[in-house]
């Protein structure tokens, strides 16, 4: 059985760092593509950042040079570092994994798996 298990979240101060994991178990080999979206208030789930097996990257424009996404494919890990972070950043984050190149904006049936979401809140 696969499992997305997310680890980080919190509270921030904005202007503050954060850093979110998450790790794929059950799986012999890294998802293709591994990533997060976030669900803040109010809002429809959205991609925040992909990055596939050949470590090309993707961003949600809300956030583009602001966070960056890696993973380590040896390890089944990704992690997403959030830098510089606004109260808009408050939300649920979501682990996903998808067998496609890349993970889609707007979630679909090409995300096959998802963590349980963690909580991020940015309030001063």
């Amino acid at each position: 059985q696969v499992q997305l298990v997310e680890s980080g979240g919190g509270s921030v101060r904005p202007g503050g760092s954060l850093r979110l994991s998450c790790l794929a178990s059950g799986v012999s080999l890294a998802p293709t593509a591994m990533g997060w979206y976030r669900r803040s208030p109010g809002k429809q789930r959205e991609l925040v950042a992909s990055i596939n097996l050949g470590g090309e990257t993707k961003y949600g424009e809300q956030v583009k040079a602001r966070f960056i996404v890696s993973r380590e494919n040896a390890k089944k890990t990704v992690v997403l570092q959030m830098n510089n972070v606004k109260t808009e950043d408050t939300g649920v984050y979501y682990c996903a994994a998808g067998s496609d190149w890349d993970l889609p904006e707007t979630p679909n049936e090409n995300v096959d798996y998802w963590g349980q979401g963690t909580q991020v809140t940015v309030s001063s």
